[in-house]
């Protein structure tokens, strides 16, 4: 009678459900894996074998006995090495070594050679898709119980040992193995904030660049800042995050889940800061966006519920660039290959920088511009209209004078600022609860008529704009949706002229 556990594969950001069975059966000795098993699943054969013979038990040594494996169901692709321990298991339970019931439970993790059970990737997401499915119990590697825990309402039992399992099994007990930590959202509050990163107060000068980011994080929107070289486009940009307001909990799951399953947890146990991602700018349209044979996660997915900077922004090729256009309208991207297509999140605030031109300084009074307007043309050109148009606020980063360099600072600037940002992030909160939406970059036109009545002031000041500056209908909705963030800074119920007003000073100018 052939011997059923349950385990899992990572299918994207999420899991698939993978029942192992086992059969032993007199013939010509073997121990062959099916199911569209990849090269390290295949290997688990030898690392089942010394695992098991190093542990005290009996291993698959007879020379009359075959011994099938199958990962059901056979059209999904399983890689990783995850699969060793339930293949021991389904092994010993198929060889009467170890009696239990399997129902409603799920097993995962990598076996050493002897007996020890490694932490895998993508723990949480197993878990998560495990309780969705109405399994009760997980038994995975103990390093990964922590992020495993975050995940309430499912029982996760942490192994150290195959030895230590079967006797779970056995006898129902759980080893003693004490997380890091459980309660990652309230814990580590005092850590979100370090007090050594870069603090907007570092920053000398440069108030219209900080305002505008300050509407960046309370909106979500996404910024464009130029200027010659040395006036803290990149600080200004790394100093981001710490205006942000912190994540939810439910953020805090989502992204911890996209780390753990591409390995960069590290040692720690929940993503409790919003991500930075800094992609170097010969980075591959694969890199960015994801994908590759196996459609792994790009830049953009880690930077979900986060920052994506890129710096020196017309630098990245064309195609990488081009490439942004459906993640920053859709907040998502889709990644189709031969066996399957992949939705992964993107929902992040792009802070793109760039200078004025290849050398950096055109119309700089610092110094004089040595490119010719050929080559300044042709660089201008390298960000089309489409993806210009997408960057919902662009602000100049000009040089910063003498005195403002001089002028002593000891304040922190971020924290009043991030205060401002929590409150407006709130407001939208409250604004959107009953649907999908999480600031006001996502609003539709749709939302926007609902959410963002305009009085007559209003409409003039937006009509004559329209008019000079032969404006998109992306940009008409654009200013709208920055306005309804300037007033939700201010706690202003309804938009003004003067947020209007405002809204149109982020915009490009040509």
């Amino acid at each position: 009678m052939p011997a059923k556990v349950f385990s899992a594969t990572l299918c994207g950001i999420d899991a698939n459900i993978i029942t192992v069975e086992t059969d032993i059966s007199h013939g010509l000795h073997c121990f062959t894996i099916v199911g569209l098993p990849d090269q390290s699943v295949g290997e688990s054969r030898d690392r089942v074998n010394a695992a098991l013979k190093n542990s005290g038990f009996q291993y698959p040594k007879k020379t009359n006995q075959k011994i099938i494996v199958n990962l059901a169901p056979a059209d999904i692709r399983k890689e990783g090495a995850s699969y060793d321990l339930p293949i021991a298991l389904s092994y010993l339970s198929a060889s009467d070594q170890l009696h239990f019931d399997p129902e409603k439970k799920l097993f995962v993790g990598e076996l050493a050679l002897d007996g020890g059970v490694r932490p895998i990737h993508g723990a949480l997401a197993i878990v998560a898709q495990a309780k969705r499915d109405g399994f009760t119990v997980v038994v995975l590697p103990s390093l990964n119980a922590p992020e495993a825990q975050l995940i309430s309402g499912i029982t996760v039992v942490p192994v150290a040992t195959i030895s230590e399992c079967a006797d779970y099994l056995m006898h129902g007990t759980i080893p003693a193995h004490t997380p890091a930590d459980t309660a990652p959202v309230g814990a580590h509050k005092d850590a979100l904030y370090d007090a050594d990163a870069l603090d907007f107060s570092h920053i000398k000068g440069q108030e219209q660049a900080k305002r505008a980011l300050e509407i960046a994080a309370a909106g979500g929107h996404n910024v464009l800042l130029s200027g010659p070289p040395g006036t803290g486009k990149t600080m200004l940009a790394k100093a981001t995050t710490s205006i942000l307001p912190e994540m939810s909990e439910g953020e805090i799951i989502e992204t911890t889940k996209i780390y753990s399953i591409v390995g960069l947890l590290g040692t720690h146990h929940a993503m409790i800061k919003r991500p930075f991602r800094s992609p170097h700018h010969s980075a591959s349209d694969i890199a960015l966006i994801g994908g590759g044979k196996t459609a792994k996660l790009g830049e953009i997915t880690l930077a979900h519920n986060g920052v994506l900077f890129l710096d020196e922004f017309p630098e990245f090729p064309r195609d990488v660039i081009e490439a942004l256009r459906q993640p920053l309208e859709d907040k998502t991207i889709t990644i189709s290959r031969a066996h399957g297509s992949f939705s992964y999140p993107a929902n992040f605030i792009l802070i793109a920088t760039k200078n004025p031109c290849p050398c950096g300084y055109y119309r700089s009074s610092q110094r004089e511009c040595t490119c010719s307007m050929a080559t300044i043309i042709k660089y201008e050109k390298k960000i089309s209209g489409p993806i210009a148009d997408r960057i919902d606020i662009h602000v100049e980063v000009p040089a910063v004078a003498y005195e403002k360099l001089t002028e002593e600072s000891t304040e922190s600037e971020s924290a009043h600022i991030r205060a401002r940002v929590s409150r407006a992030r709130h407001t939208q909160n409250e604004r959107f609860k009953k649907t999908p939406l999480t600031c006001n970059a996502d609003m539709s036109s749709a939302h926007i008529k609902k959410h963002c009545p305009l009085d007559s002031a209003s409409l003039s000041v937006l009509k004559n704009a329209m008019e000079k500056l032969n404006l998109s209908a992306r940009a008409f909705h654009k200013i709208i949706k920055l306005a309804r963030t300037i007033a939700d800074l201010e706690d202003a119920p309804h938009i003004l002229s003067t947020h209007i007003a405002e809204a149109l000073q982020y915009q490009q100018r040509s």
